[in-house]
Parts: C-alpha cells; structure tokens; sequence
C-alpha cells in the first residue's frame, strides 16, 4: 500500500467517464485536493451544477476505481463550480463587483413534469416562443399532459399567442395554472396584464421563476416547456441551478448574427451541464404564395451547420409563413389553426424529434443505472 501514489489514483481516476460528455473525469478537471494519508484516501468531486443528474454514478464509479487500487478508506467530498465563472471579470483597474445570482446556490426542486424542457434563444426576435407554444400545442396533441411555463418575466407574450386573457387562481392553496387547447400555462402576463411594464432587478426575477416551478398546482405533467428570455443571464442560471432540467431546444434564425448568439446560448447549457436536445431554424425560407418560388431571405442551413460543428441534433426547420404571425397575433397557435399546412406539419415533426430525443436519453440513463447497478 505504501508505494501507491498520487499519480497511481489519479491513472485509476482517469478511467472514470463522466456519463453527458463521455469524457473522463481527470481531463474535465473535476478531481480536486487529493490528499493520501496512512492508507486512505480523499478527494473532492466538483460538478457544474447542483442539479447535475449523474452525481451517484460518477461518485460511486470513482469510489471503486480508487477501492480497485486496495483502498478500503476512501472519503469523497462534492463541490459545485460557480457558473458565474462564464462572465467575464471586470477590467483590473475597477474594484472586482462579483455578480450574486438569487439564491445561489439554488436548492433543488421537485421537477413539475416527468420531463422539463428549456426552449432558449440567443436573442430576440427569433421566435422562441412561437416554437415554445407549437410545441407545447403539438405535444398535447399526441396525448400528453403538458404544462407551459413563461419565464420570459419581461416579455410574457404567452397568453396573447395561446389566446388567455384570463388571471391565475388558486387551488389546493397553490396557484391555479389557466389552460387553453390541452396545455396548463402560468405567466406574469397572468398578473400584470395590459400594457403594464415589469421593472424588477435580477432576484426578484428569480424568486418568480421559481414560484412558478414550485408554488404551482400543476397536474400529473408529462411534459413542462418552459419559455426562457433571451440570451444568457439571471432567468437561465436560476432556472438551471434549481431545477434538474431534462434539456433544452435552441431557436436561431439562419443569419450569422442570430446563430453567434445561439453558439453562446448552447455554451451556456454545456457549461451547467444540461443536455442540449437540439437546434431549430426558424424563418428558414420562404414560398411565395402566389407563384411557390421559395425565397432564403435570412439565409438558409446556418442551424444545421451549427448542429453539426457542436455535436448537437437538428431537430428541424420552419420557414416564414403570415400564418403563424396571424395565429400568434389572435391566439390560435399554427398547430391548431391550420392543423394541415406545411408549417404546422414541421412545427409537429420539431415536437416527435423532441419526443425521439428525450426517449433516447431516458435510455442512456437507464442502461448507466443498469451498468452501475444504481437504483
């Protein structure tokens, strides 16, 4: 026991994968003050999230692989790397002001759904919530029980796409979520309705995404879609640190500009650890109505290309259509206005690749709790 050392643990480590990248758990840089003292042995596992899925299994795997060595006194510690770290740090010459999430770290929560699923954008303008409600809409359609959950607390146009105007309740001392076409929803558009403008500082954000994932009575859901805000900032970190999240679908626009943002969008998620499930390229192209001569205006194929450079599906393309503006504007999502068209077919097809994808990984998971023998 004694000629065993540091550098024998940590080959013995190495072997270990991390299951979301498949890479070994030494190159993440995940083992942290390895100590060895009279035939034991102790270290630090740091993991990206509190919600990481995966902490059992990694934590039992690296106990056996150091156990292998003739350990018999192995202590394993956790830590949970600050995500914050994805901002930059101010300029020297300014006194460091070390951005604080709500909370942080979150503590976890019941998930709402079986599966919960982010739909994010880089920026805005993309249509992530055309493609949040659609999905919601077409999921339902299959049978599912679906909730839709508004985090976008600025820009809440949930209730003018799904057609509710309507304010939350209450039951079961919880609040009450409205439904529309098959789909449980809550929004702030719920509370401060009309023209009314949210001016709220980062926790307060923060403190409703997670009332609404906590203080709901949601029925038995299947599936929770939850439309975050653009870009990378308060509402995203909350949300991925309280909540174990199934994964996320990325909404961009053909354009380098939308698709920029959208790399960041899918770095973030890669930082804290959540799958991405894949990208969609809304406003693909365009067919005239008229004489069916199809038009790239924002360009074409940027997303899929985007996929392929990270690794990630391409869940699908929906081209421009008035229609899906019409539906939005009068509340009838595309889905349900125009069950049969081109658009509301790739709106469907989006939705069984999410299905397809979310199966896939409950599979992954499975065959790893069955390897590892973790119940």
């Amino acid at each position: 026991m004694g000629m065993i050392t540091e550098q024998d643990v940590i080959k013995a480590l190495s072997q270990v994968q991390e299951p979301l990248s498949g890479e070994s758990i030494v190159s993440k840089n995940m083992i942290k003050n390895l100590q060895l003292r009279d035939g034991a042995v102790s270290f630090t596992i740091e993991f990206k999230s509190p919600t990481y899925p995966n902490k059992e299994i990694v934590q039992k795997s690296a106990r056996e692989a150091v156990q292998s060595l003739g350990f018999a006194n192995v202590t394993i510690h956790t830590s949970v790397d600050d995500p914050l770290k994805v901002i930059s740090a101010p300029p020297p010459q300014q006194p460091a002001m070390r951005p604080q999430m709500p909370h942080a770290p979150q503590p976890q929560l019941k998930p709402p759904a079986k599966y919960n699923i982010a739909v994010a954008s880089g920026k805005g303008g993309v249509g992530k919530t055309t493609v949040s409600v659609n999905l919601a809409v077409a999921l339902a359609q299959t049978g599912a029980k679906v909730g839709l959950l508004d985090a976008d607390i600025y820009g809440p146009n949930v209730p003018m796409m799904m057609g509710v105007s309507g304010k939350l309740g209450a039951r079961n001392n919880k609040i009450a979520p409205l439904e529309r076409y098959g789909v449980e929803m809550v929004s702030v558009g719920f509370i401060s309705q009309g023209d009314a403008a949210i001016i709220w500082r980062g926790p307060l954000v923060g403190r409703m995404i997670q009332q609404f994932l906590q203080d709901v009575d949601w029925s038995e859901l299947d599936y929770l879609i939850i439309d975050l805000p653009p870009g990378t900032g308060d509402a995203q970190l909350t949300l991925t640190q309280s909540l174990p999240l199934t994964g996320a679908v990325v909404v961009s626009t053909p354009q380098d500009v939308a698709l920029s943002d959208a790399k960041k969008g899918i770095n973030m998620f890669k930082k804290v650890e959540v799958p991405v499930l894949g990208l969609v390229e809304n406003m693909s192209y365009f067919v005239c109505p008229h004489c069916n001569e199809r038009t790239e205006i924002f360009d074409h194929g940027g997303a899929s290309k985007a996929s392929k450079d990270f690794h990630v599906p391409f869940l699908g393309e929906i081209p421009l259509d008035m229609k899906i503006r019409v539906g939005g504007d009068i509340g009838e999502p595309i889905v349900i206005a125009d069950p049969k068209s081109p658009v509301a077919q790739a709106f469907k097809k989006i939705a069984e690749s999410v299905m397809a994808q979310v199966s896939q990984k409950e599979q992954s998971a499975g065959t790893i709790k069955r390897i590892f023998k973790i119940n």
